[in-house]
């Protein structure tokens, strides 16, 4: 009979054998930056039986090839589509439009890496209010005659969320095709219990990445990000709000809740269509297979918008996301406007905002005054105050709590979408954007901007050599910690 020092030992070693072989398939399998590297190996080497259970529930790569297990000839269409516009739109669409000409750079590399297809026809609302934007929602919900597809990072079981499920449960009695996604960590304080009646109703409800029951999580590292919403395939939102009554404002800790979110009409309502089919798929571990089974109505000429619908997740090797907005920074002559809930940059993205600042371009990061978590808003502190002596403006919102997540640039082009400025959301989780080509949508979004600085204090220079022993030695340790923030 074996002792238990002897299987103690067995373990160990076991243990160790294991967490040489991860050692190697990090150093010569997974492709990861140098810097990434080297923190696992550390990690590895100093606590190799801990190291060896991070590892597996944070340190895992994503599997790259064909996540969404698109068939050829599905791959094949989206290409067909991606090649057609490349030949097509440069000659015709793009030439003709001087805003759309400036940037067909940015356009040519949305399609290559993200096959963001650029649409021309569509009509946009902006919504920076929690209590207009779900009051159009639910209305648009009521609405709806064929299909609802929906998906949150965040769903709570308050009174917008039961507000909302009632709504779904509605149409689905009433014969309307309605799929809800969810996120498992994002909604982890949400029963699945909550939506039986949803289910009960004929309404289809998927979770993304689920938990081993709702305790252990192998992905909980890499999170669906995304806040889409689809009706009847002529209608989609997008963009930074999720479900709970914090975003309406009635959460005492935050206060106010400024986001930004778009109600959009036209062809882009498709290609947000597309992003979610893939997601919704992908969390029921089904093929896409025909497409048939979800509305794509003919869409009449809503507006003259053009628009790009940009995602990017772990299971790319291109961040997507951020290459957009580090183009959009060093392409900007004027301005760039930053609103961002979280600013713990990489530094290639900490590069451009220095070379646009050295170039004279008026840079202006907005950042929430309170945090929602501490080691965040400090490393957020810490990458702001290096832009000062380049010149930055840092702005902080002081009427509640920002969550927005957007850029404008020279007041021509912006970017609504999921995606905050760091790690977590360049490459780790799943996230979408709208870039919207139109000087009126993006001077909407600046006179936001600068109705916002009228309730924020700038962090001057000066203020920032003020702050005590204290909040410096918090911002070298989260600063230390940011690429796992």
């Amino acid at each position: 009979m074996m002792g238990i020092g002897y299987i103690v030992s067995l373990f160990l070693s076991v243990t160790i054998v294991i967490n040489l072989l991860l050692l190697i398939g990090v150093l010569f399998f997974e492709r990861r930056d140098i810097g990434n590297t080297w923190a696992w190996i550390l990690v590895m080497v100093f606590i190799p039986i801990a190291g060896f259970f991070i590892y597996l529930f944070l340190g895992r790569n994503m599997k790259q090839k064909n996540f969404y297990k698109l068939t050829d000839e599905e791959r094949l269409e989206i290409d067909t589509e991606v090649d057609q516009q490349l030949s097509t739109v440069y000659l015709e669409t793009i030439q003709q439009s001087p805003l759309l000409k400036s940037h067909a750079e940015l356009i040519h590399m949305n399609l290559i890496s993200s096959d963001a297809l650029l649409s021309t026809n569509n009509e946009i609302q902006i919504f920076d209010d929690g209590h207009q934007k779900f009051d159009s929602l639910i209305a648009d919900i009521q609405a709806a005659e064929k299909e609802v597809n929906i998906q949150y990072y965040i769903i709570q079981s308050d009174a917008l969320g039961t507000r909302l499920r009632n709504a779904l449960t509605e149409r689905a009695r009433a014969g309307v095709k309605v799929r809800l996604l969810y996120d498992e960590v994002g909604s982890k304080k949400t029963s699945p219990k909550f939506f039986d009646e949803l289910r009960a109703a004929g309404g289809e409800v998927e979770v993304f990445f689920p938990s081993f029951f709702r305790l252990i999580n192998f992905r909980v590292n890499n999170r669906n990000h995304r806040k889409l919403v689809i009706i009847d395939g002529r209608i989609a939102y997008i963009g930074g709000f999720n479900v709970g009554d914090e975003y309406l404002g009635l959460d005492k800790k935050f206060g106010y809740w400024r986001d930004t979110h778009l109600r959009i009409q036209g062809k882009a309502v498709h290609h947000i269509q597309g992003k979610f089919i893939l997601d919704w798929h992908r969390a029921g571990d089904n093929k896409p297979g025909e497409w048939g089974e979800y509305t794509f109505s003919q869409v009449p000429e809503q507006g003259t918008s053009p628009i790009q619908v940009v995602s990017s997740g772990p299971d790319s090797v291109t961040e997507h996301l951020k290459n957009m907005y580090i183009k959009l920074i060093v392409s900007a002559k004027k301005s760039i406007y930053i609103q961002t809930p979280y600013f713990i940059p990489d530094t290639s993205f900490m590069d451009a905002c220095k070379i646009a600042l050295l170039s004279g371009v008026d840079v202006r990061i907005m950042i929430p005054c309170k945090p929602d978590h501490p080691f965040v808003y400090w490393a957020t502190w810490a990458y702001a105050g290096d832009l000062l002596d380049y010149g930055a403006k840092i702005l902080l919102y002081e009427n509640g709590f920002l969550h927005a997540k957007t850029i404008v640039v020279d007041e021509e082009v912006a970017a609504v979408g999921t995606m905050n400025i760091d790690s977590r959301s360049f490459h780790l989780n799943f996230e979408v954007s709208a870039i919207v080509y139109d000087e009126n949508v993006a001077k909407q979004l600046s006179v936001l901007f600068l109705k916002d600085m009228e309730v924020s204090s700038e962090l001057t220079p000066e203020r920032y050599a003020e702050r005590s022993i204290v909040i410096k030695f918090k911002e070298g340790i989260s600063r230390l910690l940011s690429p796992v923030l």
